[in-house]
C-alpha cells in the first residue's frame, strides 16, 4: 500500500513538472519581447521660401560691362548726336546742294543708329549722356560763326575728321569689345559709317563745288571821252 501511495506521487510530480513546462508564454512575457510599431514622425515643412529675385539683363549686364564698353557707349553716344546736330546746322547755313544733301543724309542716318544705342544702353543699364560734349560743342560754335563757301569747306573737312575716328572707334568695339550685344551694334552700324565717310571724301576731292567760288570777272569801265 505504501508503495502505491509513493508511485502515485510520483506521477503526480512528473504530471505537474511536465504541466509547467509546456505552460505558454504569459500575455506580459509576449508584449516585453515585442518592439512597439515606431510612431510616425511628423514632418515639419517649412513655409516656402520666398523666391529669390531674378537678376534683370539690365542689372546684370551693367554690373559685367567692362570699362571698355562703356566707354565705347558713351563715346558713340555723343558722336551720333553731334552728327545729327551739326547735320541740321549745315542743313541750314550751308549753300551747296551737294553740302545740304549730305547733312540731311546724316541726320536721317544718324537718328535711328542713336535711338538704337538709346535701347541698347537701357537694357545694360547705362544712362547715355544727353549732351555731344565739350569737344564737338567747340566745333558747333566754331562753325556756327561761319557762313557761305567758308562754312561748307570747314563743315566738310570736320565731317572728314569725325567720320574717321567714329569708323575708328566701332571697329575696335567690334573687334574687341567684350559684350556681345555691344559687338553687334558696332559691326552692324560699322558698314553705314564706313560708306559716310566715303561719300564726305568723294565730296571734298570734287571740291569744285564746294571749294571757294570762282571770283566773277570784273570789267574795267571804259573812259567816257569828251568831245
Amino acid at each position: 500500500m505504501s508503495n502505491f501511495k509513493i508511485f502515485s506521487t510520483g506521477i503526480v510530480a512528473i504530471a505537474l513538472s511536465l504541466a509547467t513546462g509546456c505552460t505558454p508564454t504569459t500575455p506580459r512575457d509576449q508584449n516585453t519581447s515585442e518592439t512597439p510599431a515606431a510612431l510616425p514622425v511628423q514632418r515639419t515643412e517649412n513655409p516656402s521660401p520666398t523666391a529669390s529675385p531674378t537678376v534683370s539683363p539690365t542689372a546684370s549686364g551693367q554690373n559685367r560691362l567692362s570699362s571698355s564698353d562703356r566707354q565705347f557707349i558713351t563715346e558713340a553716344a555723343q558722336g551720333g548726336l553731334a552728327e545729327v546736330q551739326l547735320g541740321q546746322l549745315a542743313s541750314k547755313r550751308g549753300v551747296s546742294k551737294v553740302v545740304k544733301q549730305f547733312a540731311l543724309h546724316m541726320v536721317q542716318d544718324h537718328t535711328p543708329v542713336n535711338n538704337q544705342l538709346k535701347q541698347l544702353a537701357t537694357q545694360k543699364g547705362v544712362t547715355l549722356p544727353t549732351s555731344i560734349g565739350s569737344k564737338n560743342q567747340q566745333v558747333k560754335q566754331r562753325l556756327s560763326k561761319l557762313s557761305g563757301r567758308n562754312f561748307d569747306r570747314q563743315y566738310l573737312n570736320q565731317m572728314v575728321q569725325d567720320h574717321q575716328k567714329t569708323v575708328s572707334l566701332f571697329e575696335t568695339e567690334a573687334q574687341q569689345g567684350q559684350d556681345p550685344d555691344l559687338k553687334a551694334f558696332a559691326a552692324q552700324t560699322l558698314p553705314t559709317l564706313q560708306e559716310h565717310l566715303q561719300q564726305v571724301r568723294e565730296i571734298v576731292n570734287r571740291g569744285s563745288s564746294t571749294s571757294t567760288p570762282t571770283p566773277t570777272p570784273t570789267t574795267t569801265p571804259t573812259p567816257i571821252s569828251t568831245p
